[in-house]
């Protein structure tokens, strides 16, 4: 579903990505780990069409990220859920979940109530559509900010750090959540830290560092093989294991 050719994505004299190549197919759930500036978020970004690259394409579906036009069908294909929440604060969460489904795709306002109200309860907060975003605590946001994803249908989740400004109480509601999701065999790529939950939930795990992809294994060969055969694997997850 997504081809990542032969990319490279610079921010002035740095380069973040280095001739990178991916696929990513519609199965499952893809962990991408590595150490802190790598280059994990900025491949979610490339991606969704919010960062631009310098050489190399990205095909979703077959839509390459370079042609502008194609922009609104990639989004809508890959939903992105970002570090930081942000819903609009005039507008109480059913608003907020039903302005992308009216304006973007041409949903009736009762039928986008109904797939609010529906996703709304598959993340658990059937009781908030009336809620306003300072009413909320963060893992509640988060799990709005998904269910906002999910109802607009996209092929796969984009999912970027999505608990590293939670407290731990809060982040243990959205890792459930994501669990949940993962058993009921929704596509996601995921930026985490969380190794306990990427080993619960990853069909496949991908280790990046110095803008490289430098392992792409399944979950049982990377937590296990190559956290014993590879020696920078290995000083990692001891690193964020402690």
């Amino acid at each position: 579903m997504i081809e990542v050719k032969n990319i490279t994505k610079r921010y002035g004299s740095l380069t973040v990505l280095r001739d990178f190549s991916v696929d990513f197919d519609e199965s499952g759930v893809t962990v991408i780990l590595g150490p802190s500036g790598t280059g994990k978020s900025t491949l979610l970004r490339c991606i969704n069409g919010l960062e631009s690259i310098e050489t190399g394409d990205i095909l979703v579906n077959g839509l390459s990220v370079l042609e502008k036009r194609n922009l609104r069908s990639i989004r809508l294909n890959c939903g992105m859920v970002f570090q930081s929440t942000i819903l609009f604060p005039h507008l109480n969460v059913l608003e907020n979940l039903i302005l992308s489904p009216m304006k973007l795709l041409g949903v009736k306002r009762s039928e986008a109530e109904e797939q609010a109200r529906y996703y709304l309860a598959k993340v658990g907060l059937a009781s908030k559509e009336e809620a306003r975003h300072n009413e909320l605590s963060g893992g509640e946001q988060q799990r709005i900010a998904i269910a906002r994803a999910m109802i607009m249908n996209p092929k796969a989740l984009l999912l970027d750090e999505i608990t590293s400004a939670l407290d731990p109480e809060m982040s243990v509601e959205v890792l459930r959540l994501l669990e949940k999701l993962a058993s009921d065999g929704v596509t996601m790529l995921i930026v985490t830290h969380e190794l306990s939950f990427a080993q619960k939930v990853a069909r496949r795990v991908l280790f990046l560092e110095g803008g490289s992809l430098i392992a792409d294994a399944s979950n049982e060969v990377f937590f296990n093989d190559l956290k014993f055969n590879n020696e920078r694997i290995a000083r990692f997850l001891q690193h964020i294991n402690q």
